[in-house]
């Protein structure tokens, strides 16, 4: 388990003076396999509850291709698995407070998990109101993106190569942006009384100065939503939920603390 302490780095994240940037820990490049055993723990102690929120996750992305399938935008179909992407560590919370249940101790409830959000709610759900308003930019960006497509080429590999790559490029870009944003930020929040600004800042931090483990991290989590469109939505009863319990796990890895958790 990484144990070690970074010295928060003097860089233009830390000297911001937008908001405090909690120090994080040195990570390993194997923590995100533990992360994940960690996770899979916690799937089989609360069956119930993460077939709940398997099902909530696997209803979203349906939903999102069918709005796909009803405007004929072909060439938005891999921005709207970014925008779930986007959208996961906001309705994420539920699984984290079922992890963070069990780290105490104590017996996860569904009632429970769907009031974490009240724990810090402003800054809450101010975060969840930043996801949509990006969600809603990069689905303009897209729109662009697919607007600059002639309409009077055929709809062949080659003609779509182009726009495919730019989309590609564009997207992964974005998707990088908000790993650094997102990581950590809601976690953050629910555990700790701290600002949204304190929160994002922190998860950036966290991210650059373990930037190795991070992407790989990030790397496991776009495989497992592929797999998940591939599957037909059906995978992400599973590997929606393995991700949120492994993400808190994650969280504890990540960021310091001033003194040793202790729960009753």
């Amino acid at each position: 388990m990484s144990q070690h302490f970074k010295e928060t780095p003097q860089n233009a994240i830390t000297e911001s003076k937008i908001a405090r940037v909690i120090p994080c820990k040195e990570l390993d490049v194997g923590d995100p396999i533990k992360w994940l055993a960690l996770g899979l723990r916690d799937m089989l102690k609360t069956p119930g509850l993460t077939v709940f929120y398997g099902v909530m996750f696997a209803i979203i992305p349906w939903c999102i291709t069918l709005l796909v399938a009803m405007t004929g935008w072909h060439l938005v179909i891999m921005p709207a698995i970014v925008c779930f992407m986007l959208i996961g560590p906001f309705l994420a919370a539920g699984l984290y407070d079922i992890s963070w249940e069990l780290e105490k101790g104590h017996k996860p409830s569904l009632r429970h998990s769907l009031r974490s959000m009240r724990r810090n709610a402003v800054n809450e759900w101010g975060f969840g109101i930043l996801l949509m308003i990006l969600m809603i930019f990069w689905l303009r960006v897209a729109s662009l993106i697919h607007a600059l497509y002639p309409p009077y080429l055929d709809e062949t590999l080659e003609s779509l190569m182009p726009f495919l790559v730019m989309g590609t490029i564009v997207g992964a870009l974005f998707t990088i942006g908000m790993l650094l944003i997102t990581a950590f930020t809601q976690p953050i929040l629910m555990e700790r009384k701290v600002d949204l600004a304190t929160a994002i800042l922190t998860s950036v931090n966290a991210v650059w100065v373990n930037k190795v483990p991070m992407l790989i991290w990030g790397g496991i989590i776009f495989t497992a939503v592929v797999l998940g469109f591939i599957t037909g939505f059906i995978g992400f009863v599973v590997l929606m939920p393995l991700l949120g319990y492994a993400s808190w796990h994650a969280y504890i890895d990540a960021i310091a603390t001033k003194r040793e958790r202790k729960y009753e």
